[in-house]
This record gives structure tokens, sequence and C-alpha cells, in this order.
């Protein structure tokens, strides 16, 4: 694999780790080496095809993630992808907690990654549930601080739905208005709920 593929900022990001370093790069020389093109997106490694976002190489306390951002749309033959939280509706990961797994892994990983190429291609895209319910208790809210409502409507789509569902999984009316309650201010910033 050529350095040609290679990006500058993902070079500091890396220079930068201080965690899972040696598993970054390793992630980094396999997807480089399906052709993909990186640059640097929502702070990761972000890998593309003709522009358009295939996979991300990121990061967590307790493991490091390939996320695939139609990973929704792969077969999954080996069962390894996951979904990160009930909220995600079209990325999927595939999480290590070493290098030796990632290298005991290239050869699938690059299967799911040319197949994740192949869905792009294609035009595919995740058929994202929409029709959420916004509970009384918000649209009270709204009512009383239009303001509120401005903001929410700012928000990203997986924000507000984040939201959403976190207010109506209460059971007790009084439980969902003081969670509302709670993160008026959040919202008003333009923040998500675990921002």
């Amino acid at each position: 694999m050529s350095d040609s593929r290679k990006n500058r900022k993902v070079d500091g990001f890396l220079k930068k780790a201080k965690q899972w370093r040696e598993e970054f790069e390793t992630l980094r020389e396999i997807v480089l080496d399906c052709g993909l093109d990186e640059d640097i997106k929502w702070m990761h490694p972000c890998y593309m095809h003709e522009g358009k976002n295939i996979v991300l190489i990121h990061g967590f306390k307790e493991y490091c993630a390939l996320l695939f951002h139609k990973g929704a749309l792969l077969k999954d033959p080996h069962n390894i992808l996951i979904q990160q939280t009930e909220n995600v509706q079209a990325a999927r990961q595939i999480r290590f907690t070493n290098v030796q797994d990632i290298v005991e892994m290239e050869t699938i990983l690059k299967e799911y990654i040319q197949e994740a190429i192949e869905v792009e291609k294609a035009g595919l895209e995740v058929e994202k549930k929409k029709d959420f319910t916004i509970p009384d208790e918000l649209q009270n809210k709204f009512v009383e601080m239009p303001d509120l409502k401005t903001a929410f409507e700012g928000l990203t789509p997986g924000r507000q739905r984040a939201y959403i569902i976190y207010f109506s999984k209460a059971k007790k009316p009084q439980t969902r208005e003081s969670r509302v309650e709670k993160y008026v201010q959040h919202i008003l910033d333009g923040k998500g709920l675990n921002d």
C-alpha cells in the first residue's frame, strides 16, 4: 500500500492517540488496502469511496472499533456487527480489544469493507424509522417555551429521536415531565442527550 493514500491529518490523530494507537494503525492499513480514501470526520479517521463514508475508526474506554456507516445493510455472515445503542439505526461496529484480534480477522474485515463499498456503489439506503411521537410533556413545554421548540427542531434527527425515546420510556407523566425539565437547557444549547 502506498503512502500516497495516507492523510496527514490522520497521521496527526495517530500521534496524539493515547490509547489504541497500535490497533488504530493496524485497522488503518487494512482499510487503506481496500482502496479507500481517508480523512478526519467527527474527530476520527473516516474512510470514503468516491466521497461517500464507508467506515470510521474510533476508540472507547474498553474497546476500539471499526464502524460501518451503513452496517445495518451488510449480511454479517460471521455475526460480528454490533448495534452501538438501540437508537442507532444505520451504523454497526466491529469491536476489538487488542491488535492480535484485528490481525486474525484481516481477511474477514476486508470482506465486510468490500461489501460496504458495494452497498454504497449500489446507492442503497437504510430505511430509517421516522414516526416517533413526541410525548405530551415535551409538546406542553414547546407551547410554554417556543424557543425550546425551535431549538429542538434545529437538532439533528438522531438527537431528536434520542430525546423522544428517552422521554417516552418513562411510565409516569411526572417522570416524563422531570426528564423534559432536566434537559431543557441542553436542548436550548443545541446539545444531544449524551453531550
